[in-house]
């Protein structure tokens, strides 16, 4: 069985699932989260990938719902271990 392929909501690459991060919606705020029930929105490993998506608001178009994105949140693109 192959590996699910996803696109990323800042360039539109699309790539295995294994290569991207995901993003779910927890109670109108975006969270990242490997895995776990729900609608998942993805983005390259790559932070540019990550502000395009915020600006252009593809996180809420994705999810279906508003979500406020923390700008805190870009630190796991920066973070050695991220």
């Amino acid at each position: 069985m192959s590996e699910p392929i996803r696109t990323c909501a800042g360039c539109g690459r699309k790539a295995p699932q294994a290569e991207l991060r995901r993003f779910v919606a927890r109670d109108g705020v975006l969270t990242a989260s490997s895995q776990g029930p729900g609608r998942g929105v993805y983005t390259c490993r790559r932070l540019p990938c990550f502000e395009r998506a915020a600006a252009r608001r593809a996180f809420d178009r994705t999810l279906k719902e508003r979500v406020r994105v923390d700008p805190e949140l870009a630190r796991i693109y920066t973070d050695a271990n991220g």
